[in-house]
């Protein structure tokens, strides 16, 4: 059986459900902080083996010593692929740069960081590119990624695989039980935290259009975000419910499952967890047409795209959606069915094994070895 290493400090939801999949068909190790074993290890398949590590904020310079302890870990269980989730962190692109690695395959989230984007370290935009050269293979999870890869950093093409971003709506649904909460007409859900690329704005400035038409809209804006106020200023109170804190993991399926649909304003997108949240819960998506969105959501069939920054264009979408019962059932069986195929978690780890195999072969042609 084919011995994989799966390292993560990051995109933990999609990183815990590509490994209960992979665990299926691989002797799987998962590598990750202590901080997210305890958040996620009710929800590990009991035959992944799994190390954690206690990992330090970036710029504590005990990571130095960290890193070294995870190349050691590295080496004793000898993997046959070690597959890490981009991680954003200068410590470890450094760490792959002086130090010869196992077969090597990286999914990258985001190739250029987001605008707006506070958590990213200073310089951390270069270092990054380290794991383009270095893997075997990249995963990404939009042409449109692969072709930024291959045409502006020069990634050979049959080096890099897209690959669907995976459901994440059964995990939530799991983790809130056997909570039922009932739609609420008219409601619209802004998820995540906020950031300027985000384009909360945008929908703001739609609401009062919206409530011309539908009187009853109602906005929840559920998050973490700076100078939400200032943003509010001049919509009505009574068109929106502010939620400005982090969302505990076990309220999350509550709040897609009571709105009648999940917006999605961006003005920059690689790809969406959010949607990847709403496919499986049933919530209809209306989402900007861009970037990997546009790639994700097949518009009028499992969802509507709207050009970015036109508020009269979303407004327009949202009316049509709110007023149209039979369109919002089509949309939501659409997204249902989706789950249940190419963004299956069964399906992509299928997939990933078969870039395993792709990152096997290329490392033996070069003779790559720990």
């Amino acid at each position: 059986m084919m011995k994989v290493t799966l390292l993560h400090f990051g995109f933990s939801d999609y990183t815990i459900q590509l490994a209960n999949q992979l665990a299926r068909y691989v002797d799987l190790t998962l590598i990750h902080s202590e901080k997210i074993y305890a958040q996620y290890q009710n929800f590990l398949a009991p035959n992944i083996r799994v190390i954690q590590v206690e990992k330090p904020r970036i710029r504590d310079l005990r990571n130095f010593s960290v890193m070294s302890s995870l190349m050691g870990i590295i080496r004793e269980i000898n993997p046959d692929v070690l597959h890490v989730q981009e991680n954003n962190d200068p410590w470890y692109d450094f760490t792959l740069l002086f130090n010869q690695m196992p077969p090597l395959v990286t999914t990258i989230h985001d190739v250029f960081p987001h605008p707006g984007d506070r958590d990213l370290i200073f310089g951390v935009q270069y270092t990054r590119r380290i794991a383009f050269y270095r893997s075997q293979q990249l995963i990404v999870h939009a042409n449109l990624l692969k072709d930024v890869l291959v045409q502006q950093f020069r990634v050979p093409s049959q080096r890099v695989k897209v690959l669907p971003h995976g459901e994440l709506g059964s995990l939530f649904h799991h983790r809130a039980g056997s909570q039922v909460v009932p739609r609420e007409p008219n409601t619209l859900l802004f998820f995540g935290r906020i950031w300027l690329y985000k384009g909360l704005k945008y929908l703001l400035e739609a609401i009062p259009l919206v409530a011309e038409r539908i009187p009853e809209i109602k906005l929840i804006i559920a998050g973490r975000g700076e100078k939400i106020d200032e943003l509010l200023t001049g919509v009505d109170p009574k068109y929106y419910e502010v939620l400005n804190d982090y969302i505990p993991s076990e309220a999350v399926a509550g709040l897609f499952q009571r709105s009648t649909a999940v917006i999605l304003p961006y003005i920059e997108s690689s790809q969406s967890g959010v949607a990847a949240i709403a496919y499986s819960l049933g919530t209809p998506v209306i989402a900007s047409d861009i970037g990997g969105l546009g790639e994700m959501i097949r518009h009028k069939q499992d969802g509507l795209l709207v050009p970015p920054g036109n508020v009269r264009a979303l407004a327009d979408a949202i009316v049509r959606l709110l007023s149209d019962p039979n369109l919002q059932i089509q949309i939501q069986q659409a997204a249902l069915e989706r789950s249940q195929e190419d963004l299956n978690w069964s399906n992509i780890a299928a997939q990933t094994i078969e870039v395993y195999h792709q990152a096997i072969a290329a490392s033996k042609k070069v003779g790559v070895s720990v």
